[in-house]
């Protein structure tokens, strides 16, 4: 039977969680031969990529001509705008998670059943908002296979990962993860919103890393592509997913209750450790063989055609019951909406004051850097002065052994010089001596000739001098003899 589903979502921009659920049910519906039409006030990209596929999409319901046969419900807010809207249309209303108030479940007559995506979120319907557990069924999330194919083998050892996440950003998760990656030599990148890094295609990404960091849907596109996967995220950190694991894992969707540890790096690097191919490919193929599009979407065409047929056989509905039911909830939310206003106003000044305060420490971290280079350009020069330092006090050493060489080796001169200073004067102290014992003999001489020149034998001197021979043979004579005088 061909059904006419209405399926509505908080918004249908950006590629996250539930936006590409609907993408993807509503597109495998409409192959299906189903008539798919997909509900938000917030179109985006995502309404796009169904608008691309020949799938309907509106942001007012009066847009549709003819009621839907089922209202698949995301978010209670636009589940219950629909409801109302179409006063003879049965629901199912889903919950994907644990924390998000668009999560909480509606109360109406119309809705038939509750759907949880995990265990978690049952408990959260049955043990938080009291619906009763025949009308709740479980439906684990699934994959496309025939996007993501299985990759090549893993090699024995990690060489690259990948934090895939629309959570994690530099703010928080992913310098821990970054640090844990570091100490066991893996590379590691991300890609998300959060780290201002998403793709449409993660398929095509996926097969280039052997380890994967991801929680939910993510962790599950991953392992059916054949990485190993951590469950990773804001919340905290899980487990390597394991053959020993995988089924309870399964059964939580890879999700928060999975992740108990807290987010640090050797915890990670723990996980990291237990990283084997061959138990990887084993996950993979156990993934392939029970996650499959084909076979959620088989149960939850099944389960539009059991409340359809169910619907069928009840009395029509009770408009007083339904208008209570829209008062009550009327009245729980226009409490909490006014004191989500409240809080979005003061989210609003939080958000001024945090941008001010981001802005106050990206220039601290401006300042941190360029006093970080100034000490690190002070710290070059210190090391550069240290080194001058160490070669001038090596020549200075050298220099004041050469000192003290030179100094010990003119010592030994002095001493030399000085022996022979006191030698020479010794010596000279005679050579006076002998002087003045010559000086009183020429004078002696001196007076001696002079008084031979005087006496009488002078003049017969002079006689013979003036005798050509004689003469000069006297005069050379009295030469020599003044010459050995002096």
């Amino acid at each position: 039977m061909s059904l006419r589903i209405l399926i509505t979502n908080n918004t249908l921009a950006a590629r996250a969680g539930t936006e590409l659920y609907v993408r993807d049910i509503a597109m495998a519906l409409l192959n299906r031969g189903h008539s798919p039409v997909a509900y938000s006030s917030l179109l985006g990209e995502v309404a796009q990529e169904l608008r691309t596929a020949t799938v309907p999409v509106i942001d007012r319901l009066d847009a549709l001509a003819v009621p839907p046969d089922l209202i698949h419900g995301h978010h209670h807010l636009e589940t219950m705008t629909a409801l109302l809207h179409f006063p003879d249309v049965l629901a199912i209303s889903f919950c994907h998670g644990w924390l998000p108030w668009e999560e909480m479940p509606p109360k109406f007559p119309r809705i038939l059943r509750y759907v949880a995506v995990d265990e978690t979120c049952r408990d959260r319907l049955v043990l938080e908002h009291a619906i009763p557990e025949e009308r709740v069924r479980l439906l684990l999330n699934f994959v496309d296979l025939k996007r993501f194919k299985s990759r090549m083998p893993l090699p024995v050892t990690a060489k690259r990962a990948l934090v895939f996440s629309n959570y994690a950003s530099e703010d928080n998760i992913l310098p821990t993860i970054r640090a844990a990656c570091a100490q066991t030599n893996v590379g590691v990148d991300s890609t998300g919103i959060g780290s201002k890094n998403a793709t449409s295609r993660p398929e095509d990404l996926l097969s280039d890393y052997d380890l994967v960091f991801a929680k939910g849907k993510a962790a599950l596109e991953a392992l059916a592509v054949g990485t190993a996967v951590i469950l990773c995220d804001a919340a905290g950190v899980g487990p390597l997913v394991t053959t020993e694991n995988m089924e309870s894992l399964r059964k939580l969707n890879f999700g928060i209750r999975a992740l108990r540890s807290p987010m640090e790096p050797g915890i990670l690097s723990q996980q990291i450790a237990y990283y084997n191919a061959v138990d990887a490919a084993q996950v993979s193929a156990w993934i392939r063989h029970t996650a499959g599009m084909e076979c959620a979407l088989d149960d939850l065409v099944s389960l539009y055609e059991e409340v359809v047929a169910e619907y069928r056989q009840l009395p029509a509905p009770d408009p007083a019951a339904e208008l209570r039911a829209a008062s009550t909830y009327l009245r729980h939310w226009v409490w909490n909406l006014t004191a989500q206003h409240e809080a979005r106003i003061q989210h609003e000044h939080l958000k001024i004051d945090y941008q001010r305060q981001r802005q106050e420490l990206d220039l601290a971290k401006e300042q941190h850097r360029e006093l970080r280079e100034k000490y690190e350009s002070l710290e070059d020069r210190h090391r550069q002065l240290g080194s001058e330092q160490q070669q001038q006090s090596q020549k200075y050493s050298e220099l004041e052994e050469r000192y003290k060489a030179e100094q010990c080796l003119q010592s030994g001169r002095y001493r030399q010089l000085q022996e022979r200073f006191e030698s020479q004067k010794y010596a000279l102290d005679g050579l006076r001596d002998q002087y003045t014992e010559l000086q009183a003999e020429r004078q002696r001489l001196q007076s001696d000739l002079t008084d031979v020149f005087s006496s009488s034998t002078l003049r017969l001197r002079n006689q013979l001098v003036e005798l050509p021979l004689v003469g000069t043979w006297l005069k050379s004579l009295a030469r020599f003899a003044a010459w050995r005088v002096g």
